[in-house]
């Protein structure tokens, strides 16, 4: 499953605060901040902390399993992946899929995720939900293995290995870290494998592994729960143990102990890469396990390296040589081995020989010139605000207090490695180049083009790597029969569904609001439950005030503004910015340009400073624009290996016609980007920056009265000028075809998608749209999802989606399935989207009205959220209060007027199909549908239409 938010122990490391009032570079801060707890152990061994937070009416569970994929064994890899997929079907009393359905339902969040040394499942409801959680999870936690059938073990299969194929066959270099790991750990080693495993191990599966695992690692005595949010903990208490107190405990699970990797000779691998544009080299040097010593001034040496305009390895192969534009850097320190990486993406045709004596070069220049502290205290400050930013959710602080009690055995380790972090000096971070890196044995691996040898580096060997055939589909037939499921014993009756319990109200912050006298607006929402502001400042524009024959300017523009100002080189710059522990960016979107900050309340006015200075006096510094477009250049060539993205790229030039501006990449294209000149970035700053069109956001720790203050500088400084925004234009989608086939040989899966225009007049059509979408897909309780993954296993997922714009937007459904379904996934899309107005009903309905209403709960939570909110009402001018207006559009329609709607909103007849995947195999097979064959700009590759 993917895990949206999970952070593990080696993540949560580097989210770790410095303290507020600690002198800079002395090593000797204290960690004095924690979150507040209580902790009781059941008679079984399950550990449940309980954290009161009742700034929203909502709460997140967290269970985590201390097992791994380094729990499983040679020839059953996987295993832990996989069962965490199975958890998701049903259990003795919880029906088949309603786990999906039944949480989306309730308005609430869910998913799971499985890493080398855990597994974790969550959900965020609101608090009302509470006990009908605690009721499920504690069913698949005791009272789930009788119900495993082995139509759920076959079922399940093909979608975790669609995952495999989506997520690392059909990917650039995504066959990278199994060739290290291979490399670094011998066989047997619990990190020789992957977590996702191998599709012949999945395969050969059974009932009896899937039991031998639950019996072996799922008891309760090797698990942690956290329960955080808005509850009663009293209450609570009773329901954890009625729920969970009578789960028989397990067999006693031990720690594993570490097993680092050792290397005694330095081993060099090439893979030719199908999807790779670019040649790849990652340098890999054994180091160690979680919570070690020497763990800490490792995280720091990764940052370091490359981290910044000063870091070593930065200046020599970007500044110097030219060779990448993007090198990193990180340590990686997991619970029974850990590994350092440098990688480097270098610039087409470079040869890896010269980016292996760069870095080399780099690394000697580091050991000569030491460490300067400046960098070292950025790197503290920020992780100072990013502390702050990874407890302003209650899911962030879920998986912390589990992580730290099920990996260090108690929440308050926190403080501990907390320390850890501030006591790290320059000598530490030497001392550990020279025992880990320096002249040490290594993993070099290059990855390269697909025909371009010729740039491995020297010496190296041809990696072993398993590449699946695309074969003809075998549907595996599998007995659904009925089978009757042994019940385990329990002192009530499980098979009742809890009832929601209390009264929920929904929250509705309130939002101030102004206008400065050049014209720009503000809006804002105060908040001080942490000392955290989050700003944006959005101008309207964006791609749309792009010369039609220069796309990319804008884009371009935003990146260069954020290398230096008038007053400040980009290294001065840099260090401003990570002094104050701070974040600023800047995007570019198809229809707006924005810039972000976040930083600690402290910091504001100096962070606001730095944001008025890169708005007003750009450097403009020619070597930067001349790096940047080289990395655009490269991202855009990486792009189109990459299928999905272009899947996207195709399917947006064939829905607003080649000739629409917002067919475009807001990247542009190599063509165009390399014929833009710093000249056209200064002419486009000068025509199209004003107050006129922008609005600053601001949420957090600051009431209106200290906003308005602050911005009386950006006020007085910043004059307007008239901007106009060009009308994009009248759509022109294709009419000759409905379906247009992109080639990528040998693809393991192909990206579908499927759309339609839409043109809304207002907010209530498009707040009507997605009233109706929502059990078309939505979510994983919706038509597409249960029908191309849970019942046919085509896919690891597919859903439909209408993005919120200020122009012409449409109607998508999109997926990614295995390469030798494409046409029956294509059926089946068609199927359900032709079939689904006569479908819809009144259950539909009702259930849309309660989730859509119930999930506003979790609406407001985070900064981030608030900010969305805030974001929305400024560019595409709704109301204050669009959210209760939307509710109360879906509380009012009626089912009538819903499948009208339907038919207005989501009509097959007006959609456009692109598949993107491998013609040699699959464009033959979609003949009913009259493909015609274009290639990655949407051209037709020939001019008559594939027949039989």
């Amino acid at each position: 499953m993917k895990l949206k938010s999970f952070l593990s122990l080696a993540c949560l490391a580097a989210l770790l605060l410095w303290s507020c009032n600690s002198p800079q570079g002395t090593g000797t801060a204290k960690a004095d901040l924690s979150i507040d707890y209580e902790k009781i152990t059941l008679d079984n061994g399950l550990e449940v902390i309980l954290h009161e937070d009742k700034s929203d009416p909502i709460v997140s569970v967290a269970i985590m399993f201390h097992v791994g994929s380094n729990r499983e064994k040679p020839g059953k890899t996987g295993f832990a992946h996989f069962f965490e997929h199975m958890l998701f079907q049903d259990s003795e009393n919880i029906d088949e899929g309603e786990f999906f359905k039944t949480i989306e339902d309730l308005g609430g969040d869910f998913n799971g995720g499985t890493w080398n040394d855990g597994t974790v499942y969550y959900e965020v409801i609101p608090k009302d939900a509470l006990e009908r959680i605690l009721w499920m999870e504690s069913d698949r936690m005791g009272f789930f293995i009788n119900a495993v059938t082995e139509a759920d073990l076959e079922g399940e299969k093909p979608i975790v290995q669609n995952e495999k194929r989506q997520r690392v066959d059909n990917q650039p270099y995504g066959h990278a870290n199994y060739v290290i790991d291979k490399a670094l750990y011998p066989e047997g080693h619990p990190y020789n494998w992957q977590v996702i495993g191998s599709l012949e191990d999945l395969d050969n599966a059974t009932i009896a592994d899937v039991k031998e695992f639950y019996e072996q690692w799922y008891g309760p005595n090797n698990a942690t729960m956290v329960i955080a949010g808005d509850f009663d903990k009293a209450e609570t208490k009773a329901l954890v143990e009625k729920y969970f107190g009578e789960i028989k405990k397990k067999a006693d699970v031990e720690k594993p102990k570490p097993q680092p990797g050792v290397l005694t000779e330095t081993i060099k691998l090439y893979h030719e890469d199908a999807y790779a544009q670019l040649p790849e080299l990652r340098l890999t040097f054994p180091t160690v396990e979680q919570g070690h010593p020497d763990q800490y001034a490792l995280d720091a040496l990764g940052e370091l390296l490359t981290s910044g305009k000063r870091a070593p390895i930065y200046k020599e192969l970007v500044e110097n040589r030219k060779l990448a534009p993007n090198p990193y850097s990180y340590n990686s320190s997991q619970e029974i081995a850990g590994k350092f990486t440098i990688n480097a993406r270098g610039n087409v045709g470079v040869n890896l020989d010269s980016m292996y004596e760069a870095i080399m070069t780099a690394l000697a220049n580091f050991e000569n010139d030491g460490i300067n502290q400046k960098d070292l205290d950025r790197i503290k400050n920020r992780q100072e605000t990013q502390f702050y930013n990874g407890i302003s959710s209650i899911l962030g602080k879920s998986f912390q207090l589990a992580s730290y009690n099920e990996f260090y055995g108690s929440p308050d380790y926190l403080k501990t490695d907390l320390q850890n972090i501030l006591d790290v000096t320059k000598e530490d971070v030497m001392r550990v180049y020279e025992k880990y890196i320096k002249d040490k044995p290594l993993i070099a691996t290059s990855f390269v083009p697909k025909g371009q040898t010729d740039l491995v580096l020297s010496g190296s060997k041809v990696a072993e790597v398993v590449i699946e055939p695309i074969t003809e589909n075998v549907e595996k037939e599998v007995a659904d029969t009925e089978v009757e499921i042994e019940k385990t014993p329990s002192s009530f009756d499980r098979t009742v569904k809890p009832a929601l319990s209390g009264e929920l109200t929904m929250p509705s912050p309130k939002i101030w609001e102004t206008e400065l006298s050049n014209g720009m607006k503000v809006l804002g929402m105060s908040n001080d439950e942490l000392p955290l502001i989050q700003l944006s400042i959005r101008m309207k524009g964006g791609m749309l005030l792009d010369d039609p024959n220069k796309i990319g300017v804008a884009n371009l523009m935003t990146d260069v503004m954020m290398e230096g100002t008038a007053n400040k080189t980009p290294e001065d710059l840099e260090d401003a910015i990570g002094q104050l522990g701070a974040s600023i960016n800047m995007y570019t979107s198809a229809e707006h340009i924005t810039i972000n900050a976040n930083c600690l309340k402290r910091n504001y006015n100096d962070v606001l400073a730095l944001i008025e200075e890169i708005l007003l006096e750009p450097r403009w510094d020619e070597k930067e624009f001349d790096r940047i477009k080289m990395q655009t250049v490269n991202s855009l060539r990486q792009q189109d290996a990459n299928p999905s993205q272009v899947a996207g790229k195709v399917f947006n030039k064939i829905m607003y016609g080649e000739d629409h501006i917002l067919s475009n990449n807001t990247f542009g294209d190599i063509a165009t980007v390399e014929s833009i000149t710093i000249d056209d970035l200064k002419a486009f700053y000068e025509k199209n920056y004003s107050p006129s069109i922008a609005t600053v956001h601001l949420v957090g720790a600051i009431t209106k009265e200290e906003a308005v203050k602050s911005l009386k500088s950006l006020e007085a400084n910043w004059e307007a000028k008239e901007v106009t925004i060009p009308e994009p234009g009248e759509p022109k989608t294709r009419s000759e075809a409905k379906l247009f086939f992109v080639d990528i040989p040998d693809a393991k899966q192909s990206v579908i998608q499927i759309g339609a225009i839409q043109n809304f007049q207002n907010s209530d059509e498009f707040a009507e749209a997605q009233v109706v979408n929502y059990r078309l897909g939505s979510g994983t309780s919706a038509r597409l999802f249960q029908q191309l993954r849970e019942e046919k296993g085509y896919t690891y997922g597919a859903y439909s989606y209408i993005p919120r714009r200020m122009n012409d937007t449409y109607f998508g459904a999109s997926s990614s399935v295995r390469a030798n379904v494409t046409m029956e996934s294509v059926d089946l899309f068609t199927q359900i989207i032709e079939g689904y107005q006569e479908d819809y009903n009144e259950e539909d309905l009702e259930v849309t009205k309660s989730a859509m209403t119930r999930s506003s709960a979790l609406e407001f939570e985070t900064l981030y959220d608030k900010l969305g909110i805030l974001q929305n009402i400024s560019t595409y001018d709704l109301p204050n209060d669009y959210i209760k207006k939307q509710e109360a559009i879906v509380n009012g329609m009626t089912l009538d007027q819903a499948k009208g709607l339907i038919g207005k909103y989501i009509n097959p007849d007006n959609m456009v199909y692109v598949v993107v995947g491998d013609a040699t195999t699959q464009l033959p097979r979609l003949k009913n549908y009259n493909p015609v064959l274009v290639d990655k700009e949407a051209k037709p590759v020939n001019v008559t239409t594939v027949k039989n």
